[in-house]
């Protein structure tokens, strides 16, 4: 494994200042992770404030069972030792749950996460573990449920998960039958090719699979099977027996929205001053809260002293709202702009891991923290690779191709190689023969249009018909030029393939599965041992 920086652009103006240049965009964010001083101060802040968060034995207590039902490696257990002595700190890193993990940035995330805790422990010289907050409160069941992989052809294709009818609940709420799973499960096994570590991998698969009522579950425990040795902590964000740790914080939120809303405008206002673009919406009246009913998460908003959603479903008053957080507070759910702040109160975080939106949209409640007393934790951005297996690498050296000729685009390039196999100057030659035609024609044509002045449009018409079967010709010549290079052409659609499926990122299209079916579990052990880089540089792993 050779790992090549290759810097990529484009993405969000404010993350890509927030990387390269920090001290511009400072003011919006809470230091920065990479600067040792930084987590130092983070980390005294952290320690003065501890009566401000949740209690952190019930906290270490809930998680020893949700990790218990999932996630059950000594590494972890050894974490949440560690987790319950107060100087030990927290690096968290999330996602919602995903379709056998999702896309690879979501093992990129949880690599980050791991890497980063263990960095700031020994630069802190104190405990600091790594937890990956999944965010099953979300409801795109859309997003979650599928996955790609590269099929035993070397093509692009797509698992899809199945599920009941039933209303838009969060991922974690809506259910999943073991039929569902067997199907996308066999559906794996029949796209991935036979290999010495095939067995193993579906036996991780099928084990995580079976008996998960729900996308979360499953997610977890894959997760915490292929992540769970390097001491990866795992929680999900609408477990119901979270929501009652939860509770005093949701309860300021309520109390207090007024105030946040004004903070999120205030920073809207003041991204957008700036010159950037708002990577999540901000608009007035937002209470930025969700409530659960009759298992729908309606998101609400305030009208005339009153929470309610869109379509008026659910109508509340402050305090009708805090009677049922103290009876219900399983019914409640964070959006993205409270998330952070719920993460901040629930754990001592001393930094997340975050894509480059994300970082983005985190700008948005840096004031938000202040109103609720908190301080916005320090911000890392996401490890980013994409992976260049062997036979690949040899194609794109044959074609003279590097990986941002591949990123921006190969049809051009395609089409100048294509025609340089052109031996014949096949092309050149058509249209050779079309402009000398037209040359000989058109002054006939003239010519007979003195005669009679109908055979001027007839002859305009037979001549674009001549133009035409020659046309004709050439399409079929130039068909048969790409027929006799069709080995090569596959190549080169194998490059686009592998490296932008779908004209995206690898890293954002495909599934884990492939990989660690070529190349086994200890990938994941090569991948670990890669160096740190929280430059936001994207990385290429030359296999």
């Amino acid at each position: 494994m050779n790992v090549v920086p290759e810097p990529l652009p484009g993405g969000s103006a404010l993350a890509s200042d927030y990387i390269h240049q920090y001290e511009a965009v400072g003011h919006l964010y809470g230091g920065d992770f990479r600067v040792p001083e930084s987590r130092a101060e983070r980390a005294e802040w952290l320690d003065r404030t501890g009566s401000l968060r949740a209690d952190r034995a019930e906290v270490v207590a809930y998680l020893r069972s949700y990790n218990g039902k999932h996630n059950t490696h000594e590494a972890v257990l050894h974490s949440l030792e560690l987790l319950e002595q107060p100087e030990t700190l927290v690096v968290t890193g999330g996602q919602q749950s995903g379709l056998f993990t999702g896309p690879l940035f979501v093992v990129y995330k949880a690599i980050t996460t791991i890497q980063a805790a263990r960095e700031a422990a020994a630069q802190l010289g104190r405990p600091v573990v790594p937890l990956f907050w999944i965010a099953g409160e979300d409801h795109d069941w859309d997003e979650v449920n599928h996955t790609y992989v590269l099929n035993r052809t070397g093509e692009i294709t797509r698992i899809k998960l199945d599920k009941g009818e039933g209303p838009r609940s969060s991922v974690s709420e809506i259910k999943v039958d073991a039929e569902s799973w067997l199907q996308v499960v066999a559906q794996l096994d029949g796209l991935l090719q036979d290999s010495e570590f095939k067995p193993q991998l579906m036996e991780l698969v099928t084990a995580a699979s079976t008996g998960a009522g729900n996308m979360t579950e499953a997610f977890a425990k894959l997760l915490g099977s292929l992540f769970g040795k390097f001491g990866l902590i795992l929680l999900d964000s609408a477990d119901p027996a979270l929501r009652r740790l939860e509770a005093p914080m949701f309860a300021s939120m309520i109390e207090r929205n007024d105030e946040l809303e004004a903070a999120y405008l205030a920073a809207a206002e003041r991204i957008t001053d700036s010159g950037y673009e708002l990577q999540a919406d901000v608009t007035p009246g937002n209470a930025n809260l969700f409530y659960i009913h009759e298992g729908a998460r309606l998101l609400l908003h305030k009208v005339e002293g009153r929470f309610t959603d869109r379509k008026a479903t659910v109508s509340f008053s402050r305090s009708e709202l805090l009677e049922l957080l103290e009876s219900h507070p399983e019914r409640f759910s964070n959006n993205v702009l409270t998330r952070p702040l719920m993460q901040d109160y629930v754990l001592p975080v001393l930094a997340t891991v975050l894509g480059q939106g994300e970082m983005a949209y985190w700008a948005i409640p840096q004031q938000a923290f202040k109103i609720m007393d908190g301080q916005m934790p320090l911000i890392i951005p996401r490890m980013s690779f994409s992976v260049i297996e062997g036979t690949l690498h040899k194609h794109m050296d044959k074609y003279g191709l590097s990986f941002t000729d591949v990123q921006t685009g190969l049809d051009d390039k395609r089409k100048a190689w294509l025609s340089a196999q052109d031996e014949l100057k096949l092309e050149d030659k058509f249209e050779e023969i079309k402009a000398a035609f037209s040359g000989m024609y058109e002054p006939l044509i003239e010519q007979l249009g003195s005669i009679q002045a109908g055979l001027l449009k007839l002859g305009s018409n037979n001549k674009d018909k001549i133009i035409d079967q020659i046309s004709f010709l050439q399409g079929k010549a130039l068909d048969a030029m790409e027929k006799q290079n069709e080995a090569a052409l596959r190549q080169w659609e194998r490059i686009e393939l592998s490296l932008m499926p779908l004209g995206k990122l690898q890293e954002r299209v495909y599934n884990m599965m492939y990989y660690l079916n070529r190349y086994g579990l200890e990938w994941l052990e090569e991948l670990m041992a890669v160096s740190a880089d929280y430059s936001g540089t994207h990385r290429i792993i030359y296999m």
